[in-house]
């Protein structure tokens, strides 16, 4: 037997307010790691170039706030470490997942703090990136790239 519709015809009435809303509308589903209410279901990344050989990864959503934060803080984190190693992780790849998990923190900041569902946690958010030592290994790859682009110009002229 098919399950009642809602009277506007648009989904079935359930008992799970997640699945449908009035108008036929989904409402956002909570938080994937801690069931809070309020989250957004945005794409976190990760790239990892070592020579020629790549690897891309993808955490989906929806997160919270604070859970949200945390996953941009550890893919982000994985990036700067690894990222770099190769030449078009050097060039494109690893600065576009950068500037991808921008948006994604930016997406998550901006959403209010939440509480977790009864009998769970946030992720643990731990320190910015920028203050965890291993970030500045980027600056190895970034020299030797600035050091090339010098090389090449300077042999131009």
């Amino acid at each position: 037997m098919a399950a009642p519709h809602h009277p506007t015809g648009h989904g079935p009435v359930t008992g799970n307010p997640y699945e449908t809303a009035p108008l036929g509308r989904a409402l956002p589903a909570p938080c994937r790691a801690c069931g809070a209410g309020t989250a957004v279901d945005f794409k976190v990344r990760s790239h990892t170039g070592v020579l020629i050989m790549m690897r891309f990864q993808h955490l989906d959503g929806p997160f919270c706030r604070d859970c949200g934060l945390a996953v941009v803080r550890q893919m982000t984190y994985r990036t700067l470490i690894i990222g770099w190693w190769g030449p078009l992780s050097l060039v494109i790849l690893n600065p576009l997942t950068l500037v991808w998990n921008l948006v994604a923190h930016l997406k998550y900041r901006a959403l209010p703090p939440s509480d977790p569902a009864p009998g769970r946690t946030h992720l643990d958010t731990g320190p910015p990136v920028l203050r965890r030592p291993l970030t500045y290994v980027t600056l190895v790859p970034l020299a030797w790239a600035v050091w090339v682009v010098t090389q090449i110009v300077s042999h131009s002229t």
